[in-house]
């Protein structure tokens, strides 16, 4: 009988000798084989580093920087000077995920051209492979200027955390027909510009697979159900480095309890003299 061969994937390997970059032709290939895609967030070299030897297949270098790292309110005050760095890091130290950059608040609302310059900058300056724009029919035409100029983007509906002010807070969205309507119409329009992905966050799980079950391209769940095409977390979240995580997030490790044991592990010896001790001094 012949030898079982592994199953092929639409997606180049994971710890290949010689890695290949995930590229936009790969997305629309895992959905129609019917491969999930994973996502997380990054925002340094070492973390992407290590999501990259994990085989995760998306980084998004978002500007969820503001609240998480930065020690910002929320996303809104994040700027392009203080998310350029985080997405050069993260594009550095990788070689198999793509890199995907948003584009913060402010940065591209006001004019397709004006996207077409924020987003420029993130693959001259920051080396990103793909740009994010929250919005679905609004952002339509700043989405066909990028991709036809050559720059791939990611869209963003449902809850959008840039518009928090106008949708009163972190609430779900798309329910009822009218609002489920109405978000299919902007995931189509945003494909008709040609998008490559959309992220569907904090929509009912019926709504997005509705939606996923109609567009050509992957969508990225994130608190939307599982019909989605992959799922994107905050990785602070995914990895448990706070008490806090939303409720759709499933916390995979408590290294915040981890980290927090080593550091008053750290103090308590340097505070009662056994550290550093003799097999850690390598000099007389």
């Amino acid at each position: 009988m012949p030898e079982p061969t592994e199953p092929t994937s639409a997606l180049p390997p994971v710890n290949a000798q010689r890695p290949r970059r995930v590229r936009v032709q790969h997305l629309e290939a895992a959905k129609a084989a019917g491969e999930r895609l994973t996502m997380l967030t990054a925002y340094d070299a070492m973390t992407a580093r290590i999501f990259d030897e994990a085989g995760i297949d998306i980084l998004l270098v978002g500007d969820s920087i503001g609240d998480n790292m930065l020690g910002h309110p929320n996303t809104i005050p994040v700027t392009m000077d203080e998310l350029i760095p985080a997405v050069r890091a993260v594009t550095r130290a990788t070689a198999r995920p793509m890199v995907v950059a948003d584009l913060p608040f402010g940065s591209y609302e006001a004019s397709p051209t004006q996207a077409w310059e924020s987003a420029a900058r993130m693959l001259k300056e920051g080396g990103a492979h793909a740009v994010k724009i929250e919005g679905g029919r609004r952002v339509a035409a700043h989405a066909k200027l990028l991709t036809e100029g050559g720059i791939p983007v990611f869209g963003h509906l449902g809850l959008t955390p840039q518009s928090e002010n106008i949708l009163g807070g972190k609430r779900v969205q798309g329910r009822g027909e009218d609002a489920a309507g109405a978000l299919l119409a902007d995931a189509l329009a945003l494909q008709e510009a040609g998008v490559i992905g959309v992220v569907l966050e904090m929509v009912p799980a019926p709504v997005a697979q509705r939606i996923s079950d109609q567009l050509r391209i992957p969508t990225i769940g994130i608190g939307a159900g599982a019909g989605c095409d992959g799922q994107v977390l905050v990785w602070l979240d995914m990895a448990g480095m706070g008490s806090w995580a939303p409720r759709f997030a499933k916390q995979f490790a408590q290294i915040g309890t981890e980290l927090k044991n080593a550091a008053q592990a750290y103090a308590a010896e340097v505070r009662d003299g056994s550290f550093p001790a003799a097999e850690h001094t390598y000099w007389e």
